[in-house]
């Protein structure tokens, strides 16, 4: 374990969290200190939940440890049987009570409970929170349906050609990136092919959903780094296929309903050919039905009108979990004409897959835990935009750089009371929208910081987005730090340092700083970078407007 300002995961007990959280009649038994009851937090305040999370801590103190807090496991286990009275209960421990080694799951197991008990050993030191998530789900059910798997080498009885085909959608949990609105869009998506849903899981889910997984036709894994474990073992001992598939974009979109129908052996011809109309190039009403309109996404005819054509070739970098950076990276891609120069997960368990898109691009995958790590890596890349969490999302704003979130972990401006999916038709619509409006605002920033000399954006006319005063204007102009403040409270003060600063010597002559200035702001501190290295390389002590240009000749060599 490291100790670190920001970690892109938690450790797996939240993860074990996150999926008793999403469910109904489950409750978890956390053998933890007072410190660990933090997580509560996460569901609460992010994620704006009316209820807190339904988990019972053993809250052991320092003084306990010299006692039998072995004994407080078994109290707390009972005390939140008596009370919540759930169908089924998880019990596990916390990394601190990990070391103590009290065996949380087995006392809670002899205990003689009238209900199932699930014991989780999540390793804390090695293991992280989707990996706890994906095995609390994958033990829960097998815990569950174990005792009615098919014996070896049972094939499922074909279905009736006049009984629609019924799918389990399996991995959405509390705390994932919008997996409340993904769930609606998937479910109109399956309505649309004629695919009935039998159950969500585990979000919404109660254990007597769980008891019927089996009836269903076959799994949707929607979420790989929480589903797939489990719909491997669904598709052993349940002959369930699965749909692995992630619906995310237009080209995957289409792909998904293509192999639910070879799955599933239904004709989803017309949905393909709906998806295809150009989807909405042509707004004639008397040739588009409202079906169509209703299903069908914007993003590839905006994509290529005449607004969006600058967005071609703009250089992104991708960083997230391993579900939304690959299928961002072929939305980037394929979808938006965009140029991949980065792109990387903190999930190693999908690390993989992760490389060998990169290896496609020509590129390196980053596959890290350290935000420290990825920022240098972004640094590096110089891209004009980030699709990443919402540590990227302080990364770029620290480097100017346009960000869009596209992935946990997340922040509370991530939960939006909106319809605001990922997936499907308007996911699509949604994820156009979220990554280009930054690109357009900073297009519109770059223009008039190129034009703020002329008469227009005399005093007064300033950017909208430009609060500081007349007096900060003149503060700037002597290369004192500027301080604005968003609020009463310093934490959203916000630091403008002026554009060209002395430099281990070397300064920026007004000429050399006015067309620096000119160059765009998401590639402007690469080159400054580059300049000032040129100019100390070869002892200029002051970087004029020929001195960039040399620069730039020398290092475009």
């Amino acid at each position: 374990m490291e100790l670190t300002l920001w970690t892109y995961e938690g450790p797996p007990h939240v993860g074990a969290m996150r999926v008793a959280t999403a469910m109904e009649g489950v409750h978890y038994v956390l053998h933890a200190p007072q410190g660990d009851t933090y997580a509560d937090l996460l569901f609460t305040m992010i994620e704006r939940r009316d209820r807190r999370p339904p988990v019972t801590y053993t809250t052991f103190q320092a003084r306990d440890l010299g006692g039998d807090t072995a004994e407080m496991v078994k109290t707390s286990v009972r005390d939140a049987y008596e009370r919540f009275k759930p169908q089924v209960m998880l019990v596990g421990e916390s990394c601190t009570a990990e070391l103590i080694q009290d065996q949380p799951g087995s006392l809670a197991k002899g205990m003689g409970l009238t209900i199932p008990v699930v014991s989780l050993e999540l390793p804390a030191y090695s293991k992280k929170e989707n990996w706890g998530a994906s095995e609390t789900l994958y033990h829960l059910i097998r815990t569950l349906l174990l005792p009615v798997v098919l014996p070896p080498n049972t094939k499922r009885p074909p279905r009736d050609s006049h009984i629609r085909p019924k799918a389990n959608i399996i991995g959405p949990t509390a705390l994932g990136f919008r997996c409340r609105d993904d769930i609606r869009e998937v479910v109109k998506l399956l309505a649309e092919i004629g695919v009935d849903v039998n159950v969500i899981a585990p979000m919404g889910a109660t254990p007597e959903d769980l008891m019927r997984i089996p009836d269903a036709d076959f799994n949707i894994c929607l979420y790989p780094e929480i589903a797939l474990t489990t719909c491997t073992w669904l598709s052993r001992n349940f002959a369930q296929p699965i749909i692995k598939t992630v619906p995310i974009g237009v080209g995957a979109t289409r792909d998904f309903i293509a192999e639910i129908g070879k799955v599933a052996e239904i004709d989803v011809s017309q949905a393909l050919a709906r998806s295809q109309s150009d989807t909405l190039g042509n707004w004639d009403a008397a040739r588009i039905s409202s079906s169509a309109e209703a299903h069908a996404s914007r993003l590839p005819w905006y994509s290529r009108s005449v607004d969006s054509t600058y967005l071609t070739g703009k250089r992104v970098f991708i960083f997230g979990d391993a579900t939304h950076a690959l299928a961002a990276a072929r939305i980037a891609t394929e979808e938006l004409g965009f140029t991949l120069v980065g792109i990387g997960t903190y999930s190693r368990e999908f690390a993989r897959e992760v490389r060998e898109l990169a290896k496609k691009h020509g590129l390196e995958a980053v596959i890290s835990d350290d935000y420290l790590a990825v920022e240098a890596k972004v640094a590096e890349a110089a891209p004009e935009l980030v699709l990443g969490t919402q540590m990227e999302r302080h990364i770029a704003k620290r480097l100017g750089i346009p960000c869009a979130v596209i992935s946990a972990p997340i922040h509370v401006q991530d939960v939006p009371a909106r319809y605001s999916p990922q997936m499907g038709w308007e996911g699509a619509n949604v994820i156009f929208d979220s990554w280009v409006h930054p690109l357009m605002m900073g297009l519109e920033e770059h223009l008039i910081g190129m034009f703020k000399e002329d008469f227009e954006f005399a005093e007064g006319h300033m950017s909208h987005l430009h609060t500081a005063t007349s007096q900060e204007t003149r503060r700037e102009a002597n290369s004192e730090p500027i301080v604005i403040s968003n609020s009463a409270s310093h934490s959203n003060q916000v630091v403008m340092t002026p554009l060209a600063q002395e430099v281990d010597g070397i300064t920026w002559s007004l000429d050399g700083e006015a067309e620096l200035k000119k160059i765009p702001f998401f590639v402007r501190g690469k080159i400054k970078r580059n300049t000032e290295k040129f100019a100390s390389d070869r002892g200029i002590t002051s970087i004029t407007s020929d001195t960039l240009y040399e620069a730039k000749a020398a290092i475009g060599k």
